[in-house]
This record gives structure tokens, sequence and C-alpha cells, in this order.
């Protein structure tokens, strides 16, 4: 139940963002979720695409520096302490959290939060277990 996530190290400066994403649209790659992190000097772009080997290949050809990790995504009711229910269910069982994303597909039906802790397959198994759904990389890739 893993999600294989690239991520870019960008400098931080005008047109670094936007030449990523062009470069990904020029290659028919679809963006299904994305995190940015800055510094003072760079940033790292998190994302989740369609294509992911393509995705890294293409980058890597221009010039950035790329990286890939997998990550848990769980579906979340979209209400109010539908998160916080998910978060419950890692602090019982004393799983970090290193960092999460989100997105929200439709308003008032579920959000897809992407998790990554530093035993994915552990947290992973603890949430399905208490009936959270753990979506696989391909049900990800072609939201």
């Amino acid at each position: 139940m893993r999600v294989e996530q690239i991520s870019v190290f960008l400098e931080n400066k005008a047109g670094r963002l936007s030449e990523v994403c062009r470069i990904l649209g020029q290659a028919d790659i679809n963006i299904r979720a994305l995190s940015l992190a800055d510094t003072t000097d760079f940033g790292i772009l998190r994302l989740i695409v369609n294509d992911t080997a393509k995705a890294k290949a293409t980058l890597k050809e221009k010039g950035f520096t790329v990286g890939r990790t997998d990550v848990v995504a769980v579906e979340v009711p979209d209400r109010p302490g539908g998160l916080a229910q998910v978060l419950g269910i890692l602090e019982e069982h004393e799983i970090n959290v290193e960092y999460m994303y989100a997105f929200v597909q439709q308003s008032g039906a579920n959000a897809v939060i992407i998790f990554r802790f530093d035993d994915l397959d552990m947290a992973a198994g603890k949430l399905q277990e208490a009936g959270v759904t753990v979506l696989p990389g391909e049900k990800v890739y072609a939201l």
C-alpha cells in the first residue's frame, strides 16, 4: 500500500516552480498532489504524479536533482474531526508523522492525506486494522 513520491530540489528563486510544472506538462505528466517546503536557499517540491519514472527521468534530464520516496495515502472523511480521528490512531500506536499534505477532490466526500512515516508498513497496517482506507498507488495516480 505504498505510493511513490518524487522530491525535487529547487533553488529558492522566481520561476523554478513554474519551470518544473511546464516541463512535466510538456511531457504529458499529470500532477496528482504536491507540497512545497522552503528554506532560505532552496525548496523541496514533493509530487505525486501519474508516471513517477517518466517524471523523474524527464526532470533529471533537465538538470534537476530528483529523489524518490515511498509514502502512504489515506482517505479521511472531509468533515470536522476527520483528520483528528486518523491522527488519534497513529498517536495510540506511537507512530510518528514525519510530514504530510492533503487534497480534496470533492467537498464533503473524502480528503486524501499523504503521509510519510519512519515505518510505512507498520503505520499502514495499524490504520487498516482501525478501518481506515489506505489507498494503493495505482488508485492515487489515477485520481
